[in-house]
């Protein structure tokens, strides 16, 4: 078959997204209310800030609001994530960045798979955020071997989805057919099973260990544990959720309100408890699970390995302040203050090399190309030839990230892990090396600056 007859990554992944957006909705319909609401809320803030609206529509990112979703899925073995990473390279999602949330109690390293260029972030920007459990960070060794055992036994994917994985990456591609029969059958591995694998004795005992080590290893699939919809407006998205009764996540994870947004900020619902069977001889037992939730995000400016260096710095500060790690009542109030040492202005983020933008001649600098010559992007800029516009952060944030997941494993769990960072093994899992999302910004950045002089 030739290329040219080929379903580009970028349809397949944006059909994937808009199935897996709707099998989460039947699946967990209060999903669908997050989704109503966030619309709602999106539509209040553009007609409020046309500014905003006008740099959305600039940016491309306008169209891509409505779609915009991202999910997170826990694997349990490195088959399992080496697997996936081919199913998502079928959809042009490529693996971006190392997160260790072992060091805020979640017995978990990840990646993100997501598109890396502006033409396909601008298309779709679906992204999952992807976990591999800890087996070793398990302390009782016959749980960490029976665990062990019960994950070599399962296979997550179908027959189907395998083959098409096969033909894809041996003929460059899919058709049409065969890309939409790969949709379906890619869904069955991110669907929701409510009967277990394991015993309820079992069960407990993982449970026992971590929710999450229950979560991953007790059923026959990993099962999508979140959607998320993109918000303009977090704080009044978190206040609409506790207005409709639904019941929100205490804090709002990430940095604070800013006139400039930064990086990432998430807050979700609680999980729902769902009923579920476990096996037991001839009959089943009934009990209940908590995994799944719903969560909302709002993305800001990503930052340079400068900015990082000062929002971590900043974090940190908040969180101490409050006692070791501490993220008490009085937590907002103690990151506001710290943050007032981040600069809130565009201009002094530009400045100060604190995060990266996508520049552009605006149409006066089309209409006179000749007063471009060398003149610096700022001096384009302050003569109203040229535009920066905040490149969006479209990765994560590991205290956040674990955050959430305390959330709706339960809130008051912890664990007293040490740091266990392990990149190298990550990736000899994985079977690829992640990139470096620093390094795709700057790319971003530079390609924009070439862009604006070549014109």
């Amino acid at each position: 078959m030739s290329a040219d007859r080929f379903v580009s990554p970028d349809d397949i992944r944006s059909l994937f997204a808009q199935a897996m957006s709707t099998m989460y909705r039947t699946e967990v319909p209060l999903y669908g209310t997050l989704v109503d609401l966030v619309a709602e809320i999106n539509d209040a803030v553009l007609t409020a800030n046309p500014a905003l609206a006008e740099q959305l529509d600039r940016t491309d990112e306008r169209t891509r609001l409505d779609q915009e979703r991202h999910g997170a899925i826990r694997v349990g073995t490195a088959e399992e994530l080496a697997t996936l990473g081919r199913l998502f390279a079928v959809m042009g999602m490529h693996p971006v960045g190392y997160y260790d949330l072992s060091v805020a109690g979640v017995p978990v390293h990840s990646t993100a798979f997501r598109p890396r260029t502006a033409k396909a972030l601008a298309h779709n920007p679906f992204r999952v955020f992807t976990s591999l459990l800890r087996l070793e960070l398990i302390e009782d060794a016959a749980l960490r071997d029976e665990s062990a055992r019960i994950l070599a036994r399962r296979r997550i994917f179908t027959d189907a989805a395998l083959a098409l994985i096969d033909q894809a990456e041996r003929e460059g591609g899919l058709g049409q057919e065969d890309a939409r029969r790969f949709v379906i059958e890619s869904l069955e591995t991110f669907r929701w099973h409510g009967d277990a694998t394991v015993s309820l004795a079992t069960y407990h005992a993982l449970h026992d260990a971590h929710r999450l080590i229950a979560d991953v290893v007790s059923f026959r699939g990993p099962h999508i544990n979140h959607l998320t919809p993109r918000t303009l407006d977090i704080d009044a998205a978190q206040a609409a959720m506790l207005a409709r009764g639904i019941d929100a996540k205490a804090v709002v994870e990430g940095p604070p309100p800013r006139r400039c947004p930064i990086l990432l900020r998430q807050t979700s619902f609680k999980a729902l408890q769902e009923t579920v069977h476990f096996p037991s001889g001839e009959a089943a037992d009934a009990g209940t699970h908590t995994a799944r939730f719903g969560e909302i995000e709002q993305r800001g400016l990503a930052l340079t390995p400068k900015g990082r260096a000062l929002y971590d710095q900043l974090l940190a500060q908040a969180r101490d302040s409050g006692g070791a790690g501490s993220t008490g009542q009085d937590y907002p109030t103690r990151l506001a203050a710290a943050f007032t040492a981040f600069p809130d202005d565009h201009a002094t983020l530009r400045r100060e090399g604190l995060g990266y933008y996508r520049y552009a001649l605006t149409d006066a600098g089309r209409a006179d190309p000749a007063a471009i010559g060398d003149l610096p992007a700022e001096a384009l800029i302050a003569a109203g030839l040229a535009s920066a516009d905040p490149i969006v952060y479209e990765d994560f944030l590991p205290v956040s990230a674990a955050g959430i997941f305390q959330s709706n494993l339960g809130g008051e769990e912890q664990r007293a892990y040490a740091a266990h960072a392990n990149r190298e093994a990550f990736e000899q899992a994985l079977g690829m090396q992640v990139e470096d999302e620093f390094a795709i910004y700057e790319r971003l950045q530079a390609e924009s600056l070439a862009t604006l002089r070549n014109a």
